[in-house]
């Protein structure tokens, strides 16, 4: 199993700290672009790797939390620490402070209870069609955000 894989927690921080650097990316073309106008090319690389790692992080954020078995409520804080610039970190930190993090996956050896526990346990059990399911996922539904188009204002 690729060590990113091996526990809820590693593969969290990965993803959550990819994310704020992709935010910080992001901020950094947009003062390029709109406070010193010299250039949108920052504003272009960083919002495509934004956006791509945006849905990466909501699909982990998704996934470990049907892991983890976390509350509803956990789950949408968990989501909406990504809207705001790198609130990603603190929702980690938050996280693990809280033992919300695992070191290892609930479902490699539980069985399944709930609908939703089924496919990921699956997933989880087979890390490379796993990962290989997540990498198509995230593709797919970054090419459904580009025909659907730019954020409002963007």
């Amino acid at each position: 199993m690729p060590a990113l894989l091996r526990s809820p927690s590693r593969l969290y921080k990965v993803v959550s700290v990819t994310e704020a650097v992709t935010w910080t990316g992001l901020l950094i073309g947009l003062f390029l672009k709109y406070v010193t106008e010299t250039t949108e090319l920052a504003v272009s690389v960083f919002g495509m790797l934004h956006g791509i790692v945006f849905i990466a992080y909501c699909l982990t954020t998704v996934a470990i939390a049907i892991d983890q078995r976390w509350s509803f409520g956990r789950l949408v804080a968990g989501l909406a620490s990504s809207i705001p610039p790198l609130l990603t970190l603190w929702f980690d930190w938050y996280a693990e402070r809280r033992g919300l993090l695992a070191s290892q996956w609930r479902l490699v050896q539980e069985s399944p209870v709930r609908p939703l526990e089924r496919p990921l346990a699956w997933l989880v059990r087979n890390p490379v069609r796993g990962l290989a399911t997540g990498v198509a996922s995230v593709a797919a539904l970054t090419v459904i955000a580009l025909l659907v188009g730019p954020p409002v204002g963007g």
